[in-house]
């Protein structure tokens, strides 16, 4: 079964889960949030900032931010919804998987009057971390929502980066008012920054370290956007939770539901999506 176990330098709960082979998740309950995926070999895959701040309502910088029941701006609420700053209970939990519940508290229904639960699942096999988001409308009306599963990858050298799989998509680009444009190029590399909103992207993608000499592999379900982003240098230096230099050790690809537009939720129904995270080797 997974365990409960309080983080020793904040003192939030966690929880640790492993696969037969070795392949290892550290989920926080404070927003179901993944901050470590690592393989059998014990490399780390994931991204979180030295400068993260562990202390709620704040969400952790890096790891898998839960983007619910809004991404972005894409809504009423504040940036990315409340999910994230909030806290979870286990409901189920096995050696190798652990499901997270969270519904809305009186407060949060004030600014989101639509009751719902969430739960969030966190499996590891091998080598691969699988996360599935379930959403259900416990109210009376339908109700719209955006998502998505913020991942923080982390990378040798951002001048060594590449995405791949998004050639011939259109994408918003936030940096310029979510202006609608196409993806000419083979990969997507990085020489500034990046903040953009692939649509209706293919099922499978790939986040490139040329360096490293190998791929994560990202397949995803129910998620038909794609945001890949970095802060580059001066994006960096103004966020407080995120180190000036951080920018070039990382990169974010995340599924979403966002500039595809939202998913309409009826009232006792439910929506899953789902990403699955494997490394190959070039």
């Amino acid at each position: 079964m997974a365990s409960i176990t309080t983080d020793e330098s904040s003192g939030l709960k966690k929880v640790q889960v492993q696969s037969a082979e070795g392949t290892s998740a550290e989920i926080f309950l404070h927003g179901a949030h993944v901050t470590s995926w690592k393989t059998c070999q014990g490399e780390e895959v994931l991204f979180v900032s030295k400068q993260a701040v562990y202390k709620p309502p704040k969400a952790i910088r890096g790891g898998i931010p839960v983007c619910f029941p809004q991404f972005g701006g894409f809504g009423p609420l504040s940036q990315h919804g409340f999910a994230r700053n909030s806290e979870f209970t286990v409901s189920a939990g096995t050696a190798d998987s652990v499901t997270l519940s969270f519904t809305p508290s009186e407060e949060q229904l004030k600014l989101f009057p639509h009751p719902f639960e969430l739960t969030v699942q966190v499996r590891v096999r091998s080598d691969a971390l699988e996360q599935t988001l379930t959403a259900t409308n416990t109210g009376s009306e339908p109700f719209e929502l955006t998502a998505a599963l913020h991942t923080y990858f982390r990378m040798s050298s951002i001048d060594k980066v590449r995405v791949d799989g998004l050639q011939g998509v259109d994408y918003l680009d936030s940096l310029q008012d979510k202006k609608r444009m196409t993806e000419n190029g083979a990969s997507v590399r990085f020489s500034g920054e990046v903040d953009r909103i692939y649509l209706a992207t293919p099922g499978r993608l790939e986040v490139v370290d040329e360096a490293k000499g190998r791929a994560v592999v990202i397949e995803k379900e129910g998620f038909p956007d794609a945001v890949v982003w970095n802060p580059w240098v001066d994006k960096a230096a103004g966020m407080g939770d995120f180190g000036d230099e951080e920018y070039k050790e990382m990169v974010c690809l995340e599924p979403a539901v966002a500039g595809s537009g939202p998913v309409a939720l009826q009232p006792g129904a439910s929506w899953s999506a789902k990403q699955t995270l494997s490394l190959r080797q070039l």
